[in-house]
């Protein structure tokens, strides 16, 4: 345990990417909904939708992360077990914090009435509506989710370079087109409409923990026999 927590700490030595960057581009794009907003003459609530720019950001951070320090974690001679593993623990982590910090903030914005002007940035309809601890919950797993999915990019890339990593996206584009032919040929949109109308957020953000396991297993299967 030991060794993952000093893996976590030589990964956080990238703090532009892990804690800057990410909020920094969350404050921009705040800043821009509220200008916005505010020359919109007043009514109903705006939902701005930016909040996935933070997501969006992990992926990238994720992945550029595990590519540039695994070489250098391995020549120190750190196992590429114990690595991925220090990998995953700094993800958890963040994702508890960062999706704590979400919260905080939806619960201002729940206070100033959209911080005055009726803007729903935080409040993502169905997503982040509920009581602040499914927020925290779902914002939490989202966000592991994608430092899970941006982690096993930068593993593919650093195993198989641009080829592999071209390869590996192409493999997920298709594996998505095969479910959605097989949906439509079965003409099984009525079902597959009702199932996510009447998924609950909490069912949702479970289907997400699972999928996000999925992804760290991935990982792991593909770092184990990495050679650098």
């Amino acid at each position: 345990m030991s060794t993952w927590i000093k893996v976590a700490r030589y990964e956080l030595t990238n703090r532009l990417g892990f804690v800057i960057l990410p909020w920094l581009i969350l404050a921009l794009d705040f800043l821009i909904a509220v200008a916005i907003v505010s020359e919109i003459p007043p009514g109903q609530a705006r939902y701005a939708g930016a909040l996935a720019s933070i997501y969006v950001v992990l992926i990238v951070v994720g992945a550029s992360s595990i590519s540039v320090q695994l070489p250098f974690a391995l020549a120190l001679g750190v196992s590429r077990r114990s690595f991925y593993a220090g990998a995953t623990l700094l993800a958890v982590a963040l994702s508890a914090v960062y999706g704590l910090a979400l919260t905080v903030l939806q619960l201002i914005e729940r206070a100033t009435g959209g911080w005055g002007l009726n803007l729903h940035f935080f409040r993502v309809p169905y997503l982040l509506a509920g009581p602040w601890y499914l927020s925290w919950l779902t914002s939490f797993v989202g966000l592991t989710l994608m430092l899970a999915w941006g982690m096993w990019f930068g593993i593919v890339y650093r195993r198989w370079n641009v080829i592999g990593l071209l390869s590996f996206i192409a493999a997920q584009v298709l594996a998505l087109t095969a479910v959605l032919l097989i949906i439509g040929g079965r003409d099984d949109w009525h079902a597959v409409g009702h199932f996510f109308t009447t998924l609950t957020i909490e069912g949702l953000t479970g289907l997400l923990a699972a999928l996000t396991v999925a992804l760290l297993a991935g990982g792991y299967a593909t770092v184990r026999r990495l050679t650098v």
